[in-house]
């Protein structure tokens, strides 16, 4: 097992390229291929187990930039330019495929609200609920650090227990909104606590403590709503199962996390999740039974192709764009940083 003393931040840690790898490989699989016979009903919790663990992902970075850096203005401008570019496309693109673009929908979509009542989603856009929820999410932690600064993220595990709490009360095991989900994403930012140490290594220990394969199957148990009381604690059961890998995984695992191919999933991946439901949508996913699956190898080229210029062409230009702006800005504001 690796150390769990005085563990360094990291700018990138391969494992979790595997994770978001796996991640958004079965959203796909749960979307958009048959997960067993019918009547076992497995392809809703196939694709909410990729769900949870891409928000344990989400939170669990994004908290840790806010921990190594700190700044709002980078923090934002970098994480809304890889998100919202994308994110716009997509809903332009779904309103075109739907042919439903009422005021109401456009703007709720657009400024990220679309998945809080009365919902302004849009059926190839239905799945855009959860972007709704990262960029809340961005803002909502942007302005935490803002007015209490870093220290003001010891409040993230009270707001994940809360939520939690909420849902067990008016009995959510499984909802698109915002207060009744965020929890997710929320412990995966808890994780991002604990391992930085902001927990003392007593935390980090409790967590290596854990069996990540053992913890793999009660993750898809918990994303399954026949299962009584575990699906309220999905958010933990992720974040674990993800954290315990951090010091646990075993050298194999760690060398496929770094695979080409995973790693090419992983860096296509947002992209991947943006396109999937609005081709399924299109006539590449009409049909009865039998047409639609014999159409599924052209959906998934068709994917995978549209993933690919996204992630290298189109996400990578507004990238680059946000770097240049916030390092342009960090130079302004500091002499020393200014190139001689």
């Amino acid at each position: 097992m690796q150390s769990t003393q005085n563990v360094a931040p990291l700018r990138h840690l391969p494992l979790l390229d595997g994770w978001r790898a796996l991640s958004i490989t079965l959203v796909l699989v749960g979307h958009l291929l048959p997960v067993g016979p019918s009547q076992w009903a497995f392809n809703a919790p196939t694709a909410a187990t990729g769900m949870v663990m891409f928000f344990t992902l989400s939170g669990f970075l994004i908290t840790r930039f806010l921990i190594e850096d700190g700044d709002i203005r980078r923090f934002l401008v970098r994480r809304l330019m890889r998100i919202v570019p994308l994110g716009w496309l997509g809903m332009f693109l779904a309103f075109l495929v739907a042919g439903d673009a009422s005021l109401e929908k456009i703007a709720g979509n657009l400024l990220f609200y679309a998945n809080l009542p009365p919902f302004f989603l849009v059926g190839p856009g239905s799945h855009f609920w959860s972007l709704c929820l990262e960029v809340q999410f961005y803002l909502s932690i942007a302005m935490l650090v803002a007015i209490g600064g870093k220290r003001a993220l010891f409040a993230i595990p009270l707001a994940c227990v809360a939520i939690t709490c909420a849902r067990l009360y008016w009995h959510e095991p499984m909802s698109i909104v915002s207060w009744f989900r965020a929890d997710e994403i929320l412990a995966g930012a808890t994780l991002a606590l604990i391992y930085e140490g902001w927990f003392g290594d007593r935390a980090r220990k409790f967590v290596a403590h854990f069996n990540l394969f053992l913890l793999a199957p009660l993750l898809f148990a918990s994303a399954d709503l026949r299962t009584g009381f575990l699906p309220f604690l999905r958010p933990y059961i992720s974040a674990l199962m993800i954290g315990a890998s951090l010091y646990n995984a075993p050298l194999w695992l760690r060398q496929i996390c770094q695979w080409r191919a995973v790693v090419y999933t992983a860096q296509t991946s947002y992209a991947l999740y943006v396109f999937h439901g609005i081709f399924a949508n299109t006539w590449l996913g009409s049909g009865d039974a039998l047409i639609k699956y014999a159409k599924r190898p052209l959906l998934f080229a068709a994917t995978v192709a549209f993933a690919h210029l996204s992630t290298f062409r189109y996400e990578r230009y507004w990238n680059i764009m946000a770097k240049r702006l916030t390092t342009q800005a960090r130079n302004a504001t500091d002499p020393g940083l200014v190139p001689r």
